[in-house]
């Protein structure tokens, strides 16, 4: 039975591996020869005799930079995708140093921007409600669709308001006038109480009150004109407004009301699209990052990966090396001899080669882990804080000069 075995040496050229991916690489063609003479002497050359060619080993140790490199940037897109995500997909990422930032999580957070009326990326848009004599009952998808909103139910209310959307503050008081917040005349002296005197009021002195008076003052001047100016309150069902007290000509919001109101004023509703909601979540980025997949890392360079790295390469090459091993010998079980037969440890072999592998790919990825963001910040506060431990044993002297 004619079986391949080592030779005892190789000589490693540009394409024995598969994909070649580090052919061109002179360290990785350098230790290539030497890998196979590490690998064969581990399992037991010149003692035994080793199933296995040259190319056979440099196709594990191909596989093992590489299972390498997918490890260390499978981390690295875990530690940064955040930040990553929405980045051009044609940086040199290999050569760049990935600083965190806030812009992911501020765009992340924007949806809550947009539900409170803060900001957001989903417009609001407003609607007026012309109020009409004895008219309770008004149907906002109706009065939408007539201003150009007939998508069916496409509407989600937010904000349903008497008063135009004009702060009362601003239009009664002028923080630069008489006694820091009034018009300085007959407003400020109602404000104020104090009309003039002693420097406050008609624009003849100027005195800067706390601000948390001026703010008290604002909220005094909106809730005055929310409460006792607007009768109106409101129930919503299904986007039907129903108007309490029932609209009449004698009600405040027909003095209040200006050109193309409603008989009894009108009401102003603000409203989101729930179309613009589902079309703000999605982002047309044809040259971005879009997915973990598509994070621009390609395979590493063999001459960068330092010292410790490359002992677990060489381990890990010898892991795969006893796998295929083990089942080259699985084909050849037993092999005959004069007057006897010699059984072949295939089943030992696998059994070793996968444990082994497991181990390594589990210290690899602790290793990672261990040297995350968060664990460095994390030891270098414990760090800070047995240093401050150690200092408070120093005995404080007074020094007395």
């Amino acid at each position: 039975m004619n079986i391949p075995i080592w030779p005892g040496s190789s000589s490693f050229h540009p394409g024995d591996t598969p994909f070649g991916f580090y052919d061109k690489d002179p360290a990785f063609e350098k230790d290539a020869d030497k890998v196979c003479t590490f690998v064969t002497r581990r399992l037991g050359y010149p003692l035994v005799e080793i199933e296995l060619q040259a190319i056979n080993i440099y196709a594990a140790f191909e596989e093992a930079v590489t299972v390498y490199g997918n490890e260390l940037y499978a981390y690295k897109i875990r530690e940064n995708y955040l930040t990553l995500e929405g980045a051009p997909s044609s940086i040199e990422i290999e050569e760049s140093i990935v600083t965190p930032n806030l812009g992911r999580i501020i765009d992340y957070s924007e949806q809550y921007g947009a539900e409170a009326g803060t900001g957001g990326n989903v417009p609001w848009r407003k609607l007026r409600v012309p109020l009409t004599h004895s008219v309770q009952d008004y149907d906002l998808d109706a009065l939408a669709a007539e201003s150009g909103f007939t998508q069916s139910n496409d509407i989600e209310i937010m904000r349903v308001f008497f008063e135009n959307p004009y702060p009362p503050s601003a239009y009664w008081a002028n923080s630069y006038d008489g006694f820091g917040f009034g018009l300085g005349g007959t407003v400020a002296a109602g404000i104020d109480g104090v009309g003039g005197l002693g420097g406050f009021g008609y624009g003849g002195g100027y005195l800067m009150m706390p601000l948390n008076y001026d703010m008290a003052v604002i909220q005094q001047i909106e809730l005055n004109d929310m409460v006792r100016i607007s009768n109106y309150s409101f129930e919503m069902h299904d986007n039907v407004l129903r108007v309490f007290p029932v609209p009449t000509k004698d009600n405040y919001a027909a003095q209040a009301s200006g050109s193309g109101s409603g008989d009894c004023g009108n009401m102003w509703v603000e409203f989101m699209l729930k179309s613009d909601r589902s079309s703000a979540s999605i982002v047309e980025a044809y040259d971005k990052i879009k997915m973990v997949s598509g994070v621009p890392y390609k395979n590493p360079k063999y001459d960068d990966i330092n010292s410790v790295g490359r002992s677990w390469i060489f381990e890990f090459t010898l892991a795969i090396c006893k796998e295929m091993l083990g089942y080259i010998r699985g084909k050849y079980e037993t092999v005959p001899i004069p007057n006897a037969e010699i059984t072949l440890n295939q089943a030992d072999l696998i059994a070793a080669a996968r444990e082994e592998k497991e181990a390594l790919l589990a210290s690899l990825r602790a290793f990672f882990d261990e040297t995350s963001r968060e664990k460095l910040l994390e030891r270098r506060t414990m760090e800070s804080n047995f240093v401050m431990e150690e200092l408070d044993r120093v005995p404080r002297v007074i020094y007395i000069g």
